[in-house]
């Protein structure tokens, strides 16, 4: 239950940091409507196959105006989220220690050396490759993001049970 309560927050955190950035603040976004097994317009569908290969599992959903597909790659869960006219919004991976790129992991490894890495998410978009791993110690609970190389600790948890 911790696992994907952690898993949840933090990708919501990260979307929350990329969507609502802007100069002056953070920006409020509009209410979302997501309408299940949704039809898929051509752009989309050729998009997506473009982009995906080797996929399992796949459902597309109606996002207001957007897209959201889930799918499954190797041992992966995946979101990406589409405008109409195919062009890709996000795409969220979700893995563990064995899907970080090496450089990723020897990042977190040399800073957090004995914590364990129980899950990494992936999330692109515009052009910005992150990466947010969960780690565990016995009693600290620690949640970085790591992108173009540069650690940042975005919370750090200590267990009171």
């Amino acid at each position: 239950m911790k696992k994907y309560f952690l898993l949840s927050l933090s990708a919501a955190l990260i979307i929350g940091q990329l969507s609502a950035q802007v100069q002056t603040g953070i920006k409020t976004l509009p209410d979302v409507t997501v309408t299940a097994n949704s039809n898929v317009n051509k752009s989309v569908t050729d998009a997506f196959q473009k982009s995906f290969s080797n996929v399992s599992n796949v459902k597309w959903f109606r996002l207001n105006k957007d897209y959201l597909v889930t799918f499954i790659t190797a041992d992966m869960n995946n979101r990406a989220l589409y405008k109409k006219n195919g062009a890709m919004v996000y795409h969220i991976s979700y893995g563990h220690e064995q899907n970080l790129p090496p450089e990723v992991r020897q990042v977190v490894k040399s800073n957090y050396v004995d914590y364990n890495i129980t899950n990494a998410i992936n999330v692109r978009q515009d052009n910005r490759n992150i990466w947010v791993v969960n780690l565990e110690y016995p009693k600290k609970l620690v949640i970085v993001r790591v992108e173009d190389g540069n650690l940042e600790e975005v919370y750090n948890y200590t267990r009171t049970l």
